[in-house]
């Protein structure tokens, strides 16, 4: 088996955002299940892009297609943890961009998981890849950063 990959810390993200667990996000194990982790770096940059790159999801000419991920878990979460998901644009392409994320304890100096998804951009007519919008791209170049 090969070493275990550096794990990040906080100064390796540019911007952050705070999510709150749930009681229900609690699995069986009495931790937050896996595919929870997704949905946080989803909701971040997800927000990132409506609230500052003037994204509209639902009725606007582009859409975002992940079409890759992962995620390398450090230490476990849950409910009634407060969090913080660390992000960065790996890798800033024509039509598609990697989003590295993390996520914190809240104030905690290294990452319980930290992990990555690409999204390529469609043009909502076609389906077929479409240059990322200007103001997305504006709001992402500030993000790049070294790679994970």
């Amino acid at each position: 088996m090969s070493e275990r990959p550096k794990r990040t810390g906080r100064g390796d993200y540019l911007r952050f955002f705070p999510v709150q667990t749930r009681w229900t996000d609690n699995d069986m194990y009495g931790h937050a299940n896996n595919a929870l982790y997704y949905e946080w770096f989803d909701l971040a940059v997800n927000r990132l892009m409506i609230e500052e790159g003037g994204l509209d999801p639902t009725g606007g000419p582009v859409m975002d297609f992940v079409v890759e991920s992962g995620c390398r878990y450090h230490e476990s979460v849950g409910f009634p943890d407060a969090l913080e998901v660390g992000i960065r644009v790996g890798r800033l392409g024509t039509s598609s961009v990697r989003w590295e994320c993390a996520v914190f304890h809240a104030g905690a100096p290294l990452a319980a998981a930290d992990g990555f998804f690409v999204h390529v951009f469609v043009d909502r007519a076609t389906r077929r890849p479409t240059p990322i919008p200007p103001p997305l791209r504006q709001m992402m170049e500030p993000l790049v950063g070294a790679a994970i």
